[in-house]
């Protein structure tokens, strides 16, 4: 079992100080899969920096240019989260270069999976905007890669990020050939994936939104993993799964309000490699989004490649919530989201 891995100093270049996304996220990660031994076990792809023809696969000339613009000045804001400085550029263009090389490493089989452990982060991006800490839509420009210069034809997102992604259900909302699926913490930031977004026109039924309430924890991702995203997955059958993978739902993690554990996470990447191992020979292309606890976000990115490599023995030194006192009931969202999609 061949994982490829995308890491480069570069990344630590988007200089955001103090704020929830910042380089402290990689350098844990990658201090943890070091001390473990784990990376060793893993393939090394080199990122490069996305050309500007592959940024305009999702973005506007004008964002381009007004990115570029805003990095050449010393940085600044974008909005009120989202923050660039003068290294931003460079580490922004090869995290969605990175995500491209991934890409090409899975369907080149040089790799039978990949992780390209990049920032900023990019599902909340869109065509004229950057939102939500992220720059360039890095998942969607390498779901564009795959759809243009490799001839797929059908690829699967599953964004299990906290946060809905909505800059990637836009760049794909009326396109069948991309199956995008969310769980999301609802109401939160940024306000979309409601369950009756369901894509437009030729697309529609190929944007499946799993809004779930505050407190969702392990139990709860299981139940939708098993009565909704591998149906609709199986259904769709794609030739590749690509994965926002944020760990931002965490328990510890306080930018949201989610009950996951690391053995959760585990659990969400067993379910996909599944998929991937009976859909699309196992071709699977991760991209770090979200996740802010240093120490659970490293040790569920560790879990994340345990399960790539074929392991079941996965470590969950944090263990579970501590005084869980509410659980959700989920049932009647299931039903709906089931009766929206035709699920039986």
């Amino acid at each position: 079992m061949k994982v490829g891995y995308v890491y480069d100093p570069v990344y630590l270049k988007h200089d955001t100080g103090y704020h929830p996304e910042n380089g402290q996220r990689l350098e844990a990660i990658m201090a943890h899969l070091k001390e473990t031994g784990l990376i060793k076990q893993l393939i090394s792809i080199r990122p490069r920096p996305a050309t500007t023809e592959e940024l305009a696969y999702v973005h506007q000339a004008s964002y381009i240019s007004e990115l570029q613009e805003v990095a050449a000045r010393d940085g600044g804001w974008l909005d009120p989260d989202t923050v660039m400085s003068p290294g931003s550029w460079d580490a922004a263009l090869y995290a969605a270069g990175g995500v491209i090389e991934a890409t090409d490493a899975v369907l080149s089989g040089e790799v039978n999976s990949a992780f390209a452990l990049v920032r900023p982060p990019g599902h909340h991006a869109t065509a004229l905007a950057a939102m939500g800490f992220c720059l360039f839509n890095n998942i969607a420009i390498a779901t564009q890669h795959a759809l243009k210069k490799h001839k797929i034809d059908k690829i699967a997102i599953i964004d299990f990020d906290v946060h809905h992604g909505n800059g990637t259900q836009g760049t794909f909302y009326d396109n069948p050939q991309v199956l995008y699926v969310s769980t999301h913490q609802y109401p939160h930031y940024p306000g979309t994936g409601t369950v009756n977004e369901t894509g437009r026109g030729a697309a529609a039924g190929t944007k499946v939104n799993i809004p779930l309430p505050g407190g969702s924890g392990d139990d709860e991702y299981r139940q939708v993993f098993e009565q909704i995203v591998m149906p609709v997955v199986r259904r769709f059958r794609p030739q590749l799964i690509m994965v926002s993978a944020g760990y931002d739902a965490h328990w510890k993690d306080r930018l949201a309000m989610m009950a996951v554990s690391v053995t959760g996470f585990a659990d969400m990447a067993g379910s996909i490699k599944s998929l991937a191992d009976e859909l699309c020979r196992g071709r699977i292309v991760l991209t770090l989004e979200g996740g802010y606890n240093l120490k659970a976000q490293a040790m569920a990115v560790k879990a994340t490649f345990d399960i790539l490599l074929g392991r079941s023995d996965i470590a969950d030194p944090i263990g579970p919530p501590e005084n869980r006192r509410t659980v959700p009931d989920i049932s009647s969202l299931i039903k709906a989201i089931k009766e929206t999609h035709h699920l039986a």
